[in-house]
């Protein structure tokens, strides 16, 4: 031993505790515990539990679950689940998925795949390739092997398509393009082919062959009666009246080269008239409909008349719907846009006017063949509208321009108007009304023929309370001709409008 002791001296010897000392003496010996107490003493000995306790005896034994429990009582033992649970008790045992749930319960148990699905059921089982057997693709399954419908797990899988079925759409998805290319190549020959033959034609045909007189295609095509109405219906305007004859000659012209087969392309027939009110706009636009209804360049030759108020919306998403609905009932016909320059506002960016304009430009550009949109305002105002939106007067080929009535003017149209209502005009009033009409041109508001007629209808009504008045103070007969005829006592002077101020509203 250390210190060259020989066994069996005093020290430390093969069998001697440390201290030297033999098995039953004093001290620490082999199978004792701390403190050199023998089994059954006091102290802690071999089976007894920190303390020196007896299995049974208070205290924790081997086997008993902390706090000196045996198994069966309350506590956790061994094989016991967290909390004391035996197997098939409340808890969770080995072998259960957790929260304590027996293979086959609602869970997921050794074996099972994600899901709690036995080997079999749905889901991905081992050696299946993503739902299948190896080499065997099934039918209908997606990934991971899972039905196309709701598993136990809550969890809805996409459907997907089999491998066959996705080379078969592709098949049919080159088909349709081959023969879309093929569609286009034949109506690529068609066309060569038809103007070939085109040509042919028109080389056959000599230069002096008769087509027809303007004449006949005007009285033909009822262009001419149009214009015969336009004119008596409006007075004056001559460079109107000028521009929808140069109109209406290209479209009669353009009807006799396509009578022999020459190319015609439709002309821009969109249209912005400036003037002041009461200058004819919307009157020529309605005749325009019908001499473009008549040469077949509108279906009906009708006219939609609208503002701001019936092409934009008030919330997002209001707009488009508002112009498109404008848009469909005037197909066809003419789009009259009175005041166009109120669609566009430069002072708000978020103006729902600029979506509104998009839309009519796109319309005038794909739709030109049958619908003509007419835009119509104060010349300084539209022309700052075409400022800010330089691709609408680029769409637009007839700018027409309509002049103010002169004095005269508006007195035959006065004339027209009491013609159109079966009243006549005694020739006496003509000195009257022409010097009325002269002193409201000075005063504001003067809006041309609309103020003609707000007088003819003022004459009417004081003609009427004349003939009232005449017959209840005499024998209350009235003739043909007292019901026709306007006097001049019934048409406002101009001395009642100068007494009411130059800057009255009232006519």
């Amino acid at each position: 031993q250390p210190g060259g002791l020989q066994p069996g001296q005093a020290g430390s010897q093969p069998g001697l505790q440390p201290g030297g000392l033999q098995p039953g003496q004093a001290g620490r010996q082999p199978g004792m515990q701390p403190g050199g107490l023998q089994p059954g003493q006091a102290g802690s000995q071999p089976g007894l539990q920190p303390g020196g306790l007896q299995p049974g005896q208070a205290g924790r034994q081997p086997g008993m679950q902390p706090g000196g429990l045996q198994p069966g009582q309350a506590g956790r033992q061994p094989g016991m689940q967290p909390g004391g649970m035996q197997p098939g008790q409340a808890g969770r045992q080995p072998g259960m998925q957790p929260g304590g749930l027996q293979p086959g319960q609602a869970g997921r148990q050794p074996g099972m795949q994600p899901g709690g699905m036995q080997p079999g059921q749905g889901g991905m089982q081992p050696g299946a390739q993503s739902g299948a057997q190896p080499g065997q693709p099934q039918p209908g399954m997606q990934p991971g092997g899972l039905q196309p419908k709701p598993g136990e797990d809550g969890y809805e899988t996409p459907v997907t398509r089999r491998l066959t079925d996705a080379l078969q759409e592709a098949d049919v998805e080159a088909r349709k393009e081959k023969e879309e290319i093929e569609r286009r190549q034949r109506m690529m020959e068609e066309q060569r082919r038809i103007k070939a033959e085109k040509l042919k034609l028109l080389e056959s045909i000599p230069d002096a062959t008769p087509v027809g007189t303007v004449d006949e295609y005007m009285f033909q095509e009822g262009v001419q009666h149009q214009l015969d109405i336009l004119d008596n219906e409006l007075v004056g305007l001559i460079p109107v009246k000028r521009r929808v004859r140069e109109i209406a000659a290209l479209l009669i012209v353009d009807k006799m080269r396509k009578k022999l087969g020459l190319e015609t392309a439709v002309p821009s027939l969109h249209m912005s008239f400036t003037g002041a009110p009461g200058t004819g706009k919307t009157t020529v636009a309605m005749r325009m409909g019908q001499i473009l209804a008549k040469m077949g360049y509108c279906r009906s030759g009708h006219m939609q008349v609208a503002t701001r108020d019936d092409l934009v919306g008030q919330y997002v998403g209001h707009t488009a719907p508002k112009t498109k609905e404008q848009i469909k009932e005037a197909m066809g016909g003419i789009l009259f846009i009175d005041e166009a320059y109120y669609l566009y506002n430069a002072s708000n960016d978020r103006d729902y006017g600029q979506e509104s304009i998009e839309i009519l430009l796109n319309v005038m550009e794909s739709n030109k063949d049958d619908l003509v949109v007419v835009l119509a305002g104060y010349k300084d105002k539209m022309d700052r509208f075409y400022s800010y939106i330089p691709g609408m007067s680029s769409r637009i080929g007839n700018h027409i321009e309509f002049p103010n009535y002169t004095a005269e003017e508006l007195v035959e149209i006065g004339k027209v108007m009491t013609s159109e209502s079966e009243y006549e005009l005694d020739p006496s009033c003509d000195s009257v009304f022409l010097e009325y009409i002269k002193t409201r041109m000075m005063m504001p508001y003067f809006s041309n023929a609309r103020t003609v007629r707000n007088a003819v209808e003022r004459a009417r009504m004081r003609s009427a309370v004349r003939l009232f008045n005449t017959a209840m103070d005499g024998n209350g007969f009235l003739s043909a001709r007292d019901l026709k005829l306007i006097l001049p006592a019934d048409i406002t002077t101009a001395e009642e409008l100068r007494a009411r101020g130059m800057d009255a509203i009232t006519e």
